[in-house]
């Protein structure tokens, strides 16, 4: 079992940024990919990025590219996700999802095996 829990979310004005963090206890947190999602009232889950087990690779979704950035540091069993350049529209709940599964896009929900509770993040125009 991977145990996660989010932090950083919150109330941010237009253009602005936001750091989240997610912190990892359980199983060794350097042998999961970790990933974000979100969602939005009526909308579905949306992948947000993914981090390789190292850190070394990471992808991003279309709506997020050039603003976003999803690091990790394992020696702190911790995933982060720079938000800046914030929109309206980035306002979600903001989940981060581990697996340690092999050979899977790592961009659907259901790749996922573990997920946090998740955090509030709304942007106001």
């Amino acid at each position: 079992q991977v145990q996660l829990v989010e932090s950083g979310g919150g109330l941010v004005q237009a253009g602005g940024s936001l750091r989240l963090s997610c912190a990892a206890s359980g199983r060794t947190f350097s042998n999961h990919v970790m990933g974000w999602f979100r969602q939005a009232p009526g909308k579905e889950r949306e992948f947000v990025a993914r981090i390789s087990r190292s850190g070394s690779m990471m992808q991003y979704g279309d709506s997020v590219k050039g603003r976003f950035t999803i690091s990790r540091d394992n020696a702190k069993n911790t995933v982060y996700l720079q938000m800046n350049g914030l929109k309206p529209e980035d306002t979600a709940v903001y989940s981060c999802a581990a697996t340690s599964r092999n050979y899977y896009s790592y961009t659907t929900y259901t790749d996922y095996d573990y997920w946090g509770q998740g955090t509030q993040v709304t942007v106001s125009s």
